[in-house]
């Protein structure tokens, strides 16, 4: 990863609260959940099934969007 990446991730984590600890940037980005970019400046769309543990999920018209800083930024900027 870029350093310029690393750099952004911390200060976005450095800002927020995770039930998880950061596992998705502590795992190398292998443990994702599954997100699409769809152009919406603070949200992915979520693609997991099983969403009534997250606490970072939104649900709106029948979709589910994420609204975690970090995995935002890992889909939009990194592309995973």
């Amino acid at each position: 990863m870029e350093k310029h990446h690393e750099r952004e991730l911390k200060e976005i984590m450095s800002g927020q609260t995770c039930p998880k600890e950061f596992t998705c940037y502590q795992s190398g980005f292998k443990n994702l959940r599954k997100a699409k970019d769809i152009g919406l400046e603070s949200f992915v769309e979520c693609l997991e099934k099983d969403l009534t543990q997250c606490e970072f999920a939104v649900e709106f018209g029948g979709y589910y969007f994420c609204k975690c800083a970090v995995r935002v930024y890992i889909a939009k900027k990194l592309k995973k």
